[in-house]
C-alpha cells in the first residue's frame, strides 16, 4: 500500500478536522456509527476555529489542501441546500479567487509555450484578474495591422499543478480501492472506475489546445441558440499551457446582486441555464461539464456566455435517448416508462422487477412534483436516490458520471438565481422538442435513412470482399502445391478467415437484393 498516499490522506483528514470542517455539514439519516465517528473527530478542532464562522472553515481547509480539493469546494458552492447558504456563498470564492502565482512565472510560461517574449506577442499583458485551481486569467491586448488594439483573455496554466493533481489522484485511488476491498456492497458504485473518469478529465483539462477545440466545437453547435454563446479562440496565440481568447465584458453569475441591480430577470436567466445545458447534452451530445458560477458571464443584453471548457462531457445517441425519455417520464409522471428505460439501458439488472422499480421511482418523483426548489431538501433526495440504487443493485454508469455531476451543478447555479425554480417545468420545452423530433415520425424516417446508407456502404464493399476471398484461395492452393503444411492452429485461423470473407460476401449479396427490392417497391 503506497505510504505517500496514506500520508496525504492522513494530512487531508487532519487539516479538515483542525479547521472544524466536520462540524458544519450534517446530512440527514446518517447512521449512528458515522455520527459517533464525527463527534470523535471534532475533538481535534483548533480552539481558534471554534470562534470562526462556519462559512470560512471549509474554504480555508480546501485552499490549504490544494487544487483537487478546491475542485470539490467549487462543486459544493452550487449546493446551498446541502451545505447551507452561508457556506455556499463563501465557497464561491474558490471558483476564481485562489491566490495567484507571480507575473514572472506567468511570463515564463508564455515564453516557453509560444516561443517568444510576452512583449512580442501582446501589446499589453496585465496582472491576473481571476485565479482558480488550474490556471489564472490575464487581461491583454493584441495590436492589429491597422494599429487598433483588441482586448483578449490569456489563460495560463499554474506551474507544477499537473504533478500536484497526480499525487492527489493517487490518494483518491487508494481510498477507492480500500472501499471496494473493505465494503463489498459499495463495489456496484465502482469507485475505482469513478476515479478513472475523474483522472482522465483532469488530464484533458490541463491541455489548453483541447479546451480551445472544445470552445470551437461548442461555438459551431450553438451559433443559432438564443441567449447563449462562447468566446472565440485566438489559435496562433494558443498552446498546451496558454490559451488566448476573446475578452468577455459582463458580470459573473456569482454576482447575483449586481445582475439584479442591472435590471435582468433572474428567473429567466436561471431557466436559460437549465435549457441551454439540456440542449447541449440532449441535442448535441456535447456539453460543458464545469458550469459553476465562476465560469458563466451575463452580457449587458442578457446573453449567457460560458468559459473554461477544460472539462466537457459527451453522450452517444443511445445515452441521449435514454436521458430524454427518463426526464420526459419524470415531467409527465410516467414512472412506468422511466423504469422501463432504465432496464432497456441496462442501468438496472435484468433480474429486478420493473414494476417494483417503477414504484421506487414514483416515491422519488411524486414528492418533488408541484413543489418548487425552496421546498425540496436536496440532501434528503440524494440520500433516497442512493438507497434506491443499493436496493436494486444498480452499478455506477461511468459514461454518465460527468452528466450526473453537471446536472446537479447546473441546477444549483440556477437555484441561486431563482430559489423557487421548478426543474421539471423549465426542462419540459427542450426535452419535449427533442422527443418529438427524434422519437416521432421524423426521427424514425431519419433512422431508416441512416440504416439504408449503412447498407449501401456494405454493398459497395462487395467487390473488395470477393477479391480478398479469391486471392486468399489462390495463395492457399499455391502453397499446398509446393507441399507446405500448416499446424492445427494455423489451419483453424485460415479457415476462420475464409468463412468470414464468405459470410461477408453472402451478406453483401443479400444487401444488394434488399436495395434492389426497395428501389422497385419504393
Amino acid at each position: 500500500m503506497p505510504v505517500g498516499s496514506l500520508i496525504r490522506l492522513a494530512r487531508a483528514g487532519f487539516v479538515m478536522a483542525r479547521e472544524g470542517v466536520f462540524g458544519i455539514v450534517d446530512l440527514p439519516d446518517l447512521p449512528p456509527a458515522q455520527r459517533i465517528a464525527l463527534r470523535i473527530v471534532r475533538v481535534l478542532e483548533r480552539r481558534s476555529v471554534r470562534h470562526k464562522a462556519a462559512d470560512k472553515r471549509l474554504s480555508d481547509a480546501l485552499v490549504r489542501l490544494g487544487p483537487s480539493y478546491v475542485k470539490l469546494g467549487q462543486f459544493l458552492a452550487t449546493r446551498p441546500d446541502v451545505v447551507g447558504r452561508d457556506i455556499a456563498s463563501d465557497l464561491t470564492a474558490l471558483q476564481d479567487q485562489i491566490p495567484p502565482f507571480g507575473m514572472d512565472e506567468a511570463r515564463r510560461v508564455v515564453r516557453e509555450q509560444l516561443g517568444r517574449p510576452v512583449e512580442e506577442i501582446y501589446a499589453s499583458f496585465e496582472p491576473p484578474v481571476a485565479a482558480a485551481s488550474i490556471a489564472q486569467v490575464h487581461p491583454a491586448e493584441i495590436e492589429a495591422a491597422d494599429g487598433t488594439r483588441r482586448k483578449v483573455a490569456v489563460k495560463v496554466l499554474r506551474p507544477g499543478v499537473a504533478e500536484r493533481f497526480r499525487r492527489d489522484l493517487k490518494s483518491y485511488y487508494l481510498i477507492a480501492r480500500l472501499i471496494e476491498r473493505l465494503h463489498p456492497p459499495s463495489r456496484r458504485l465502482r469507485p475505482v472506475a469513478v476515479v478513472d473518469t475523474l483522472a482522465r478529465s483532469v488530464e484533458l483539462e490541463m491541455d489548453f489546445r483541447l479546451e480551445a477545440a472544445a470552445l470551437s466545437e461548442m461555438g459551431e453547435n450553438t451559433q443559432d441558440d438564443p441567449g447563449f454563446r462562447v468566446p472565440a479562440v485566438d489559435w496562433p496565440r494558443t498552446a498546451k499551457a496558454v490559451l488566448t481568447m476573446e475578452w468577455i465584458s459582463g458580470r459573473k453569475l456569482s454576482d447575483v446582486a449586481g445582475i439584479a441591480a442591472d435590471g435582468h430577470d433572474l428567473p429567466a436567466i436561471g431557466a436559460n441555464i437549465i435549457q441551454s445545458f439540456l440542449r447541449h447534452a440532449v441535442r448535441d451530445g456535447f456539453f460543458h461539464a464545469d458550469m459553476h458560477q465562476g465560469n458563466l458571464f451575463l452580457e449587458p443584453d442578457g446573453t449567457l456566455v460560458a468559459v473554461d471548457f477544460g472539462i466537457t462531457g459527451r453522450l452517444g445517441r443511445a445515452e441521449r435517448r435514454f436521458l430524454a425519455e427518463i426526464l420526459f417520464g419524470f415531467i409527465t409522471r410516467d414512472y412506468r416508462r422511466v423504469a422501463e428505460v432504465h432496464f432497456e439501458a441496462g442501468y438496472v439488472p435484468a433480474d429486478q422487477d420493473v414494476d417494483v422499480f417503477a414504484q421506487a421511482i414514483r416515491a422519488i418523483g411524486e414528492p418533488i412534483h408541484g413543489h418548487d426548489a425552496s421546498e425540496i431538501s436536496m440532501a434528503r433526495l440524494l440520500t433516497q436516490l442512493l438507497e434506491v440504487t443499493e436496493l436494486f443493485n444498480m452499478r455506477t454508469q461511468t459514461q454518465l458520471i460527468m452528466l450526473q455531476k453537471t446536472m446537479v451543478v447546473v441546477e444549483g447555479v440556477a437555484r441561486t438565481l431563482n430559489p423557487h425554480l421548478d426543474m421539471w417545468h423549465t426542462a419540459e420545452p427542450v426535452v419535449r422538442g427533442w422527443i418529438e423530433r427524434n422519437l416521432g415520425p421524423a426521427g424514425r424516417l431519419q433512422d431508416a435513412a441512416t440504416g439504408l446508407a449503412a447498407l449501401g456502404r456494405l454493398a459497395a464493399d462487395l467487390p473488395l470482399l470477393a477479391d480478398r476471398a479469391t486471392r486468399l484461395s489462390a495463395e492457399l492452393e499455391a502453397m499446398t502445391e509446393k507441399g507446405l503444411r500448416f499446424d492445427a492452429a494455423t489451419a483453424e485461423a485460415i479457415g476462420r478467415a475464409e468463412a468470414r470473407y464468405t459470410r461477408s460476401g453472402r451478406l453483401a449479396l443479400w444487401v444488394i437484393a434488399a436495395l434492389l427490392a426497395i428501389a422497385v417497391l419504393g
